[in-house]
């Protein structure tokens, strides 16, 4: 027994079908194309993947900067008021 029941034997006569079906050149031309498909697919995905971390890092950057920003203003300001503490009284 081979793969799910199939035989080694039950296989070549699909491979023999086929071969004699599309023929030689056609089968090769069908590989090339689907292999430049798959190797098409996968540097698409990777320039998207590089894309996508591209314009998630200046979000990101600019995110932090701004709650730093945030948090930087928010401990000089006077807390009533809102205003910026005068830092010569002590």
């Amino acid at each position: 027994m081979g793969i799910g029941g199939i035989g080694i034997w039950q296989l070549l006569i699909v491979l023999l079908i086929v071969v004699l079906l599309f023929g030689t050149k056609r089968l090769k031309s069908i590989g090339s194309d689907l292999g430049s498909a798959v190797k098409g697919f996968r540097s698409a995905m990777s320039e998207t993947d590089k894309a996508a971390d591209d314009d998630e890092d200046p979000k990101r950057l600019d995110a932090a900067k701004s709650e730093q920003a945030g948090e930087s203003n928010a401990s000089t300001a006077h807390p009533a008021s809102g205003k910026p503490a005068d830092k010569t009284k002590v």
